[in-house]
């Protein structure tokens, strides 16, 4: 019996696969590299239990071609949806985007699942569909929920997609609602890209927004080690979670000053006039894992300390030291 991964090649789908082989699972990853890369799998894609296909997620009949043979070989007993647009103002320039690579990922993976008897998925939302909310904390009960952005409105038409889904068909459903999320392999994400502006200009670091904007960060490793914890534990039929930190999250002043301090310690850092980054952006938000908590897991890094440990990871990963 086989896991099918979605987004395999990933910061997050790379880091999940491994720990699901290590764990003795038989898993199919798939990804249409667009945000992923062929390299990142270089370490586990030798594993005798793991077969990697790139397909684009959003064409159902490549998609249904990719696992119907492997289905009838060694069936397919459960689904991590994690195969997502992750460039958010690229949804505000495009939302076809959006469409295409958030919902309809989501919404063929709904489908296929149904032609082939699959009943078990994990899903990784976001802390994007609750829209903004300044400093209110965010629990899994918070609504109306109104996105401001093409990614979050995608994200919870997701949702509510897999709850209709779950009322006709899925056994048992587990919605991972993400914060921001730090780690190697990174392929996107605020401090690469502060990485890759020094690399080209050590001089200066320009960043988009006033750096007031203040978030929870998340550390890959744990996210991963949160979401199995879920699966394992969670029995509900339908279950959603909110994961991430309990303190009020780091600014983007304090990620570049690290990032300077790490890449190019005389550099000098320019601000935006803005409260945000761009249209889209949440500025601040805070989350409650209370529910996590009460389920028994919580996360031994906070926000500072996993961008830390995700900066040093991440200039490393880029050559920098």
């Amino acid at each position: 019996m086989t896991i099918l991964v979605t987004g395999a090649a990933g910061l997050i789908g790379v880091n999940l696969v491994r720990c699901l082989l290590e764990s003795g699972k038989r898993v199919l990853g798939l990804d249409n590299l667009c945000r992923g890369s062929r390299s990142n799998l270089q370490s586990i894609e030798a594993h005798p239990a793991f077969e990697f296909v790139q397909v684009d997620l959003d064409d159902i009949n490549a998609y249904r071609a990719a696992l119907a043979p492997r289905h009838l070989t060694t069936p397919l007993t459960e689904v991590w949806h994690l195969a997502a647009n992750s460039d958010i103002p690229a949804g505000v320039s495009d939302p076809g985007v959006d469409l295409r690579d958030t919902f309809m990922t989501t919404y063929n993976t709904l489908v296929l699942m149904a032609e082939f008897g699959i009943r078990r998925l994990a899903f990784a939302s976001s802390s994007a569909v609750y829209g903004d909310l300044g400093d209110r904390a965010l629990t899994e009960d918070t609504g109306p929920l109104f996105p401001i952005s093409n990614y979050g409105a995608m994200k919870l038409a997701s949702e509510a997609a897999i709850s209709a889904a779950a009322e006709s068909g899925l056994e048992q459903v587990w919605v991972f609602r993400f914060p921001n999320v730090v780690g190697v392999p990174a392929t996107h994400g605020v401090i690469l890209d502060f990485v890759h502006k020094l690399q080209q200009t050590p001089a200066r670091l320009d960043v988009l927004g006033n750096g007031t904007q203040q978030k929870s960060y998340l550390h890959v490793d744990e996210l991963v080690e949160a979401m199995l914890f879920i699966r394992q534990k969670a029995d509900a039929r339908l279950n959603y979670f909110n994961i991430g930190t309990d303190d009020r999250g780091v600014t983007v002043r304090s990620i570049a000053e690290r990032v300077v301090a790490q890449v190019s310690p005389s550099a000098r850092i320019e601000f935006g006039s803005a409260d945000r980054g761009w249209i889209g952006d949440v500025p601040r938000f805070r989350y409650s894992i209370a529910k996590l908590e009460q389920l028994g897991w919580r996360p031994q890094l906070g926000s500072a300390e996993a961008v830390a440990l995700a900066v040093e990871q991440i200039t490393r990963q880029e050559g920098c030291t």
